[in-house]
C-alpha cells in the first residue's frame, strides 16, 4: 500500500484527535446525569443498528457475485432495495406513528435480521425478497430511531439544545468509528478467517439481536398522532399538507433529497473515479478513510452546534458549496492533467487529487447528518414526524433507481457534474430556508378524517 494512503489516514486520525482532546468548555453543552444516561443508552442500541448495517455493505455485492449473477441482475436486486424503500417507506414510517416508533424500531431490528437471512440462498428469488426487506428496514433505520429520539427527548423534559449533542454523537459513533470498525471486522470475517462472504450478515444478526433486546428492556413507547380514528390514507394526507403548506418543510425535504442523491451516487462512482485504468487501490482502507473523514465532519458539527449564536441555517449553505466543488474535481483533473491511460498499476496524480477531493466531502456529510437531524426537529411537525421524513425518501430513492440503471449509459465525468449541480441548487435553497426560517409555523391547516369530520393538524 502506498504511503500516500498511509499519510491521509494518517493526517485525518491526527486532526479528528486533535479535534476532540482540544475541545474547551465552549464547546461543550453541560448536561444533567438524566440526560447522560439517557443518551448513553441511545447511543448504544443507534451504533449497534447502524454496525448490523455497515457489517453488510461492502459484501453485498461481492455475494452475489460469488453465487455467479452478473452486473446487469445485481443491478436489479439494488434497485429492488431501493424502490422497496420508496413503495413500502411511506406506509412503514405512518405506521411508526401511529403504532409506535418503539414497535417500529424492533420491526427494523426483525425485518434486517429475516434480510440477512436471506444471504445464505443462491436463489434469487429469494435474494430478491432479502433485498425487498432490506429496504424496508433501511426505511425504518432513518426515520423511526430519530423519531423516537426526538418525541422521548421533550417527553422527558431536556433542553432542546441537548438534542444536538446526541445527534453529533451519534454519527461520530455510528457513521464513523463503527463504520471503521465494522469495515475491519468483516474483514477478518471474510478474508483472515476465511468464513466465506456470508459470515458478515451473519454476523449482523447478532448485532442486531443484541440492540433490540436492549430496545426491548429499556425504551419506552411513544406516538406521533395519538388519534385512533385516523387511518393511514388520513395520516398521508395530512403529511402530503403539511409539506405543500410550510416552505420550510418543502425546502428541508428538497434539500435532503438532494444532498442525500448525491452521496448514494458518489458511492457508486467513486471507486471508477479513484481507478479509471484499473489501478489497484486498496478499496477497504480508502473506506476506513472516509469514514474517518465523517468523523472528522461530526466532530466539527458538534463543535459548531454547541454555539448558541451560530445558526445550523447559515453555516449549512457553505457546506453545501464546498461539496459541491468536492464532485467538480473528477471533472476539473480530466482537463487540467493529461491522463497517463497506463493499464494497472499504483493509484495516479488525478486519483490522489480525486482522493483528497473526496474526503473533503466526506467530512461535508459527516456534518450534513447531524445538522439535518437538528432542523428537522425544529421544522418537522411531531405528530406525523416518520410519515414526513419517509416522503422525503420518495424522490431520493427514484433518483438512486434511476441512476443505477443508467449507469454504464453516461460518462463518469457527466455523472459527477449532476451531483455538483444538485449540491449547489442545495446551497440555495438552504439560502432561501435561512430567509424565511424565523417566519411563524402555519397553524390549523384543516383536514377530514374517515367519517367526514374537519379538524386542525397543528403544525
Amino acid at each position: 500500500m502506498e504511503l500516500f494512503f498511509y499519510a491521509v489516514f494518517g493526517g485525518l486520525a491526527a486532526v479528528v484527535a486533535a479535534l476532540e482532546l482540544s475541545k474547551s468548555n465552549k464547546d461543550r453543552i453541560n448536561t444533567s446525569s438524566a440526560f447522560n444516561s439517557f443518551k448513553n443508552n441511545y447511543l448504544l442500541v443507534y451504533s449497534l443498528m447502524m454496525a448490523g448495517d455497515w457489517l453488510q455493505g461492502p459484501y453485498v455485492y461481492y455475494l452475489y457475485s460469488t453465487y455467479g449473477y452478473g452486473k446487469g441482475e445485481i443491478g436489479q436486486l439494488f434497485i429492488a432495495g431501493f424502490g422497496s424503500s420508496m413503495l413500502f417507506g411511506t406506509i412503514v414510517g405512518s405506521l411508526a406513528d401511529k403504532q409506535g416508533r418503539k414497535r417500529a424500531c424492533v420491526t427494523y431490528c426483525i425485518t434486517y435480521i429475516l434480510s440477512c437471512i436471506t444471504k445464505h440462498s443462491p436463489q434469487y428469488k429469494v435474494l430478491m425478497l432479502g433485498r425487498i426487506l432490506g429496504g424496508i428496514a433501511t426505511s425504518l433505520l432513518f426515520s423511526a430511531f430519530e423519531s423516537w429520539l426526538v418525541a422521548e427527548h421533550f417527553k422527558r423534559g431536556f433542553d432542546q439544545q441537548w438534542l444536538s449533542l446526541t445527534f453529533s454523537k451519534a454519527i461520530f459513533l455510528g457513521n464513523g468509528l463503527v463504520a471503521i470498525l465494522s469495515g475491519l471486522f468483516g474483514n477478518v470475517l471474510v478474508d483472515t478467517l476465511a468464513l466465506g462472504p456470508v459470515a458478515p450478515f451473519d454476523a449482523a444478526s447478532c448485532f442486531l439481536a443484541i440492540g433490540m433486546a436492549i430496545i426491548l428492556s429499556s425504551w419506552t413507547e411513544n406516538f406521533g398522532d395519538p388519534s385512533e380514528s385516523k387511518d393511514l390514507l388520513t395520516q398521508f394526507r395530512g403529511a402530503a399538507v403539511a409539506i405543500a403548506s410550510d416552505e420550510k418543510i418543502a425546502l428541508l425535504g428538497a434539500i435532503q433529497s438532494l444532498f442525500e442523491g448525491s452521496m448514494y451516487t458518489f458511492v457508486f462512482l467513486w471507486t471508477p473515479a479513484l481507478s479509471p485504468n484499473d489501478e489497484e487501490i486498496p478499496h477497504g482502507f480508502i473506506f476506513a478513510t472516509f469514514m474517518l473523514a465523517s468523523m472528522l465532519g461530526s466532530s466539527l458539527a458538534s463543535r459548531l452546534m454547541a454555539r448558541s449564536a451560530l445558526r445550523v441555517e447559515s453555516y449549512m449553505q457553505i457546506v453545501f458549496a464546498v461539496s459541491s466543488a468536492a464532485l467538480m474535481l473528477p471533472i476539473l483533473t480530466t482537463f487540467l492533467v493529461v491522463p497517463t491511460g497506463v493499464k494497472g498499476g499504483n493509484i495516479s496524480f488525478t486519483g490522489c487529487i480525486q482522493l483528497l477531493g473526496f474526503c473533503a466531502f466526506e467530512s461535508c456529510v459527516g456534518i450534513f447528518w447531524p445538522s439535518i437531524m437538528k432542523m428537522r426537529s425544529q421544522y418537522i411537525p411531531e405528530e406525523a414526524r416518520s410519515t414526513i421524513m419517509n416522503f422525503f425518501r420518495i424522490p431520493l430513492n427514484i433518483f438512486v433507481c434511476v441512476v443505477l440503471y443508467n449507469v454504464d449509459a453516461f460518462p463518469i465525468t457527466v455523472m459527477f457534474g449532476m451531483c455538483s449541480i444538485f449540491l449547489l441548487v442545495a446551497c440555495i435553497l438552504q439560502r432561501r430556508l435561512m430567509a424565511i426560517s424565523d417566519k411563524p409555523k402555519a397553524t390549523d391547516w384543516q383536514l377530514k378524517d374517515r367519517d367526514g369530520e374537519s379538524e386542525p393538524l397543528n403544525i
